[in-house]
């Protein structure tokens, strides 16, 4: 067995990782075992009991963490001209439309969301192999396909993901910060935890959520009890 160095040695002694705790345990543990010298960011993994290859079990939706991810998150509007300043007002970072497309197609992607318009949809069709990969193609469910460009930035700014099972069962999402307060962390984990669970599948059978784990960039995971939440 390989010998442990003095930071593994020091987070050990904060918790049992073999235990589940509570989310408001967690959140602490989680905050406390970061060792690393930057402002880390708290992830969350929910294993669900999904088939996810199959389309009545694939679980995909919004949420609106109420304390933000602590991300600046940089939006590219993809807009018309008559829409250009509503986006820009609602702090876009990125407005246009074919200048745009055009870098996207030299493989140009330095954003985290893109929101567009209906009517745009159809120049992006081309561009899926490069935005699809990176989980940037605008999409009507996630809400960034609008004719609300004003709403849909804003509601980005403001910590709304969006989110999908993997082709293992499991959600990945940001709820923060180290720097967070445990509350902040504990009640943004909380609010996807929630709004996982009301989107059990009718064809799902079984337990639906498995296991619930938060860690931060470089630390070790801290197993959460889901009947805690």
């Amino acid at each position: 067995m390989a010998n442990l160095t003095k930071n593994q040695k020091e987070i050990a002694k904060k918790y049992d990782k073999t235990k589940a705790y509570t989310l408001e345990e967690a959140s602490s543990i989680v905050k406390e075992i970061s060792m690393v010298k930057f402002d880390a960011t708290v992830d969350i993994a929910v294993r669900l009991g999904v088939d996810p290859k199959k389309a009545n079990q694939m679980v995909r939706g919004v949420v609106s963490l109420p304390h933000g991810t602590g991300k600046d998150v940089k939006v590219l509007a993809l807009v018309t001209p008559d829409k250009e300043q509503e986006a820009k007002d609602a702090g876009a970072d990125y407005v246009g439309l074919d200048e745009y497309l055009e870098k996207i197609k030299e493989g140009w992607t330095d954003v985290d969301v893109i929101v567009t318009m209906p009517a745009v949809m159809g120049k992006l069709g081309p561009l899926g192999r490069v935005l699809g990969p990176r989980g940037l193609m605008p999409n009507p469910k996630a809400g960034t396909v609008t004719m609300d460009v004003s709403k849909a930035v804003s509601d980005v700014k403001a910590g709304k993901i969006d989110f999908r099972v993997d082709k293992t069962g499991i959600v990945h999402a940001i709820v923060g910060k180290v720097s967070f307060p445990a509350e902040k962390i504990m009640e943004n984990a909380k609010e996807l935890i929630q709004t996982l669970q009301k989107m059990k599948p009718t064809a799902a059978k079984g337990v639906y959520m498995k296991s619930i784990y938060l860690s931060s960039t470089m630390s070790p995971s801290v197993q959460v009890d889901p009947k805690s939440v």
